[in-house]
């Protein structure tokens, strides 16, 4: 890495931080909400974040940002990709939720990292030490396991991981700013959310069914809008192998949150699989103090 992407670094993180940090909470917020069919819940989440959107185009004077971007039939190809990338990821999160699969949810985000690592390999020119290299091979090892022990929920980690990797992928190819960018994604999808309201039958609570579960659905769009705002301008401003570091921050938070607070019983392969994965995020992170720590040196004398 060089000083110039340092530089970057630092300007991207405390965005990536608070995205992440909100990402980490989020399950909290989700199962108030679990008597909403999640196909309707991830609809509501779209609507509702379409008035945060134009609120924050209002304060910060954006919208002929906005206008631009739909001017530019690129940008629009590439953000109707993202807006189904992370629609994909939504849906598969909120089920996870609903069916109390934290652990699985917590894997798909921890192997996300290691997915961006590669994405930023084979499509930004990103090159892999070998230490990161070994990372890969040894988280790959943990999902192996759980192919064979423990599979009926290895899709849901791997359709998060994949689905939000790509997202951030695609995202960080539109030359957009984060707010326009984000308010065309919900724009472009808020048909198919509409669809969704009007053909998938109501779970055992819904959007007006008491004054509580609409205001919980409303702020669905700020738990929705504000992260994704954040991590937007953080992958626009960081490397994304070192984006992908941060975000060993969320799955940590709601791998505890299942653990502590929701009593999820850890079965021997998913525990061994957690240990795999550990151990990788281990070598990556001691990869990243190590560049660091040569960056810092003074050069050899001449």
């Amino acid at each position: 890495m060089t000083t110039d992407t340092d530089s970057q670094t630092k300007r991207g993180l405390p965005y990536a931080l608070g995205a992440y940090t909100l990402w980490g909470l989020l399950p909290l917020y989700l199962v108030w909400l679990n008597p909403v069919d999640p196909f309707r819940l991830v609809a509501w989440r779209v609507l509702w974040t379409i008035p945060i959107c134009f609120a924050a185009l209002a304060l910060f004077r954006n919208f002929a940002k906005l206008k631009a971007a739909f001017s530019n039939r690129r940008a629009i190809g590439l953000l109707l990709l993202s807006a189904l990338l992370i629609t994909v990821n939504w849906v598969a999160y909120i089920i996870a939720v609903q069916a109390g699969q934290f652990y699985a949810a917590s894997l798909g985000y921890y192997i996300n990292p290691l997915v961006n690592v590669l994405l930023g390999t084979l499509f930004l020119g990103e090159k892999l030490s070998k230490l990161q290299w070994l990372a890969v091979a040894v988280a790959s090892m943990g999902i192996g396991i759980l192919v064979f022990e423990a599979a009926d929920t290895l899709y849901i980690s791997l359709t998060l991981a994949f689905s939000f990797g790509l997202y951030g992928l695609v995202r960080k190819q539109v030359k957009v700013d984060a707010l326009p960018g984000l308010t065309v994604e919900v724009l472009l999808v808020a048909p198919l959310a509409l669809v969704a309201l009007a053909v998938v039958p109501e779970g055992a609570e819904d959007f007006g069914t008491s004054v509580s579960m609409s205001l919980l659905l409303m702020g669905a769009g700020v738990m929705t809008g504000v992260p994704l705002l954040l991590f937007a301008t953080a992958a626009r401003r960081m490397a994304y192998s070192a984006l992908g570091f941060v975000q060993f921050l969320a799955p940590t938070m709601v791998f505890l949150s299942g653990l502590l607070i929701f009593g999820q019983e850890l079965v021997t392969a998913q525990a061994i699989c957690f240990a795999l994965i550990w151990t990788a995020v281990a070598l990556f992170c001691a990869d990243i103090v190590m560049k660091g720590r040569r960056r810092r040196l003074p050069p050899d004398p001449v």
